[in-house]
């Protein structure tokens, strides 16, 4: 009886492991790699069953290749792996109250700033989903989060201010960001080229993004291909807060996003603000 609990907790430690590891590469040009691996060990397989020598030489050297080749090529994408999973709860200690609060005064704080001054902003919260093919292409920041960093680079001007800023809930990951637009036929004239952005990004990933309307001076949410328009600031906070201490958000927004609107949008007075556009 034990021998056989020992290997359901045997498996399932391995499955854990491997899902995320595989988390951590989506989004990145290593799971491209991961996929021809699979591919070419599925052939492997089949070759030594088929007694097909001669392939089966060939594609075991080119794996036995592909070892000694892949810490080289992919070595940032590897590094970066070690990184994300070194800030896992897994071997890191939960985010205190007083830490996510430092982090939801800058970010909230600067929100309130671009938003009051009418300078427009695209901020990307990373969640399980790696965001890597947008931050490779764009420029490298690795800084910490401050009201400071966030408004100087949305500032007219700036080199970075008409791109989007991706960060997670330790750093400032890259500015500069290019994201995919959102074209459905069913979204409102009332977008622009940052709330497009901004959908378009929440439909391939489960990111959250702050937008910051240049024209109305106004904040509003994209989650799942979805805009919540002109948040108040209580709820712009209470939304970080989740991000950065609350399960609900770490863990994906997917069947959850429900549950966080009506704990925010219940506290609103004016019934037309707030309007999930579709």
């Amino acid at each position: 009886m034990w021998a056989d609990i020992r290997s359901l907790i045997d498996i399932a430690i391995v499955s854990f492991i491997i899902y995320r590891i595989l988390v951590l590469l989506v989004g990145t040009r290593a799971i491209q790699l991961i996929k021809g691996v699979m591919i070419l060990t599925v052939l492997a397989g089949v070759a030594s069953f088929l007694r097909f020598r001669l392939l089966s030489w060939f594609l075991g050297n080119a794996l036995l290749a592909l070892s000694f080749a892949v810490p080289i090529v992919f070595q940032p994408e590897l590094r970066k792996m070690l990184e994300e999973l070194g800030r896992s709860s897994l071997y890191k200690r939960q985010m205190s109250d007083d830490e996510a609060e430092i982090r939801v005064k800058q970010i909230s704080d600067a929100l309130r700033y671009l938003k009051a001054n009418k300078i427009g902003a695209l901020l990307v919260f990373q969640q399980e989903v790696g965001l890597g093919d947008y931050t490779k292409t764009a420029i490298p920041l690795n800084a910490s989060i401050t009201e400071e960093l966030l408004i100087s680079i949305f500032w007219i001007n700036n080199p970075l201010h008409d791109g989007a800023v991706i960060l997670d809930k330790y750093n400032l990951i890259a500015g500069g960001c290019y994201l995919p637009l959102a074209d459905a036929p069913e979204i409102s004239r009332w977008f622009g080229t940052r709330h497009r952005a901004a959908l378009g990004i929440t439909e391939v990933s489960d990111a959250m993004v702050f937008v910051v309307s240049e024209e109305r001076g106004e904040v509003s949410l994209a989650v799942k291909g979805k805009l919540s328009k002109n948040l108040k600031d209580f709820q712009v906070e209470g939304i970080l807060r989740h991000y950065f201490v609350g399960e609900k958000v770490v863990t994906g927004w997917k069947g959850r996003l429900h549950e966080l609107k009506e704990l925010f949008w219940a506290q609103r007075k004016e019934p037309s603000a707030g309007e999930l556009v579709k």
